[in-house]
């Protein structure tokens, strides 16, 4: 980054962390030459919340960094009491960075009488004082029409390709989970040079998925599988097990968001097929989830570039999740 850039942003940038993620908070800001500003949180006998920004915010950029992780509720809401109080302190503009939005899963009605969470949550996100937001790789695509403020979709597709290019990948395949991933999974393929394959998922329960087949050629093939998200593990489970009838026996599974949840660790754990599990950082990941064979990449310099790029009012377009393929294109808004 220029020294100039680097001072025009300490100058005018505030960047503040909730409770869910520090250190990636802490990655992001030293990305940008910035020092992380104090916050206080705390929790009064009532069980109410409490949130403080510990110097002035008047006048400034100001970059609240919060990802949706266990405990889910309280992370949104200290979020949003956050944003609320960067507004009343005359922010000059708040931007919410929220690395993973869990309930971007909750993107339609499929059932009566219940709630479009992800679109209810982006509506609190703009009341509560965001004027912009920044997210990466949504579950479902359509949740950025959600948002009623400017939302940068940014995709962690970089950092994957220079990880995975580095290896021999003469009989690899990419297989995406379902359908409705595929696209993600075919600009990997395409990047990597190598096929892509897809399964034909459907959804049981929130922990059980059934796998009718695989559409593509993967016999006897080193298979990527490339998915958003790993949650319970249920779908990496099922889809290794029709990988198996295909004669695969080298897995590596790769995902943005690293949730492992429930009994996913123990699942991943028992696959002698899988090779290794390559993830990011959007979700923190301690170290007493993280298996031996899991290698955790850093999306820190992607938020950063698209805070410096935002804040100096240069185009974000190459760092967004379906910006098409090219080298030396020009990039957009």
């Amino acid at each position: 980054m220029l020294s100039g850039d680097t001072a025009s942003l300490s100058h005018s940038l505030r960047i503040f962390s909730g409770s869910s993620h520090p250190e990636l908070a802490k990655e992001i800001a030293d990305y940008l030459g910035c020092r992380l500003c104090w916050r206080q949180t705390e929790r009064f006998s009532n069980d109410n919340i409490f949130v403080h920004l510990g110097e002035s915010v008047r006048g400034k950029e100001v970059v609240i960094i919060q990802s949706f992780t266990p405990d889910v509720s309280d992370h949104i809401l200290e979020l949003l009491m956050l944003l609320d109080t960067a507004r009343s302190a005359s922010a000059k503009t708040i931007h919410a960075v929220i690395p993973y939005y869990s309930y971007a899963r909750s993107d339609k009605k499929d059932q009566p009488r219940i709630s479009i969470a992800g679109r209810l949550i982006a509506d609190l996100l703009a009341t509560a004082g965001a004027n912009h937001v920044m997210t990466m790789t949504l579950h479902s695509p359509q949740v950025h029409g959600f948002f009623s403020v400017p939302t940068d979709h940014l995709t962690a597709h970089t950092v994957f390709v220079r990880y995975l290019q580095n290896r021999d990948l003469s009989n690899t395949v990419v297989v995406a989970p379902d359908i409705g991933h595929a696209k993600r999974a075919a600009k990997l393929a395409k990047a990597l040079g190598v096929p892509v394959a897809a399964g034909d998922k459907e959804r049981l329960t929130d922990e059980r998925v059934r796998i009718a087949g695989i559409i593509g050629d993967i016999t006897g093939k080193d298979c990527i599988l490339f998915d958003d998200e790993v949650a319970t593990g249920g779908s990496v489970v099922a889809l290794i097990d029709e990988l198996r009838r295909h004669k695969v026996e080298h897995v590596t599974l790769a995902c943005t968001h690293g949730v492992f949840s429930g009994p996913a660790i123990e699942r991943l754990a028992a696959i002698p097929e899988l090779d290794e599990i390559v993830t990011t950082n959007t979700v923190p990941i301690p170290p007493e989830r993280r298996l031996p064979n899991m290698t955790v990449l850093s999306v820190a310099p992607i938020f950063g570039e698209a805070i410096r790029r935002n804040i100096l009012g240069q185009s974000v377009g190459q760092l967004f999740a379906y910006w098409p393929d090219s080298d030396d294109g020009p990039l957009g808004d």
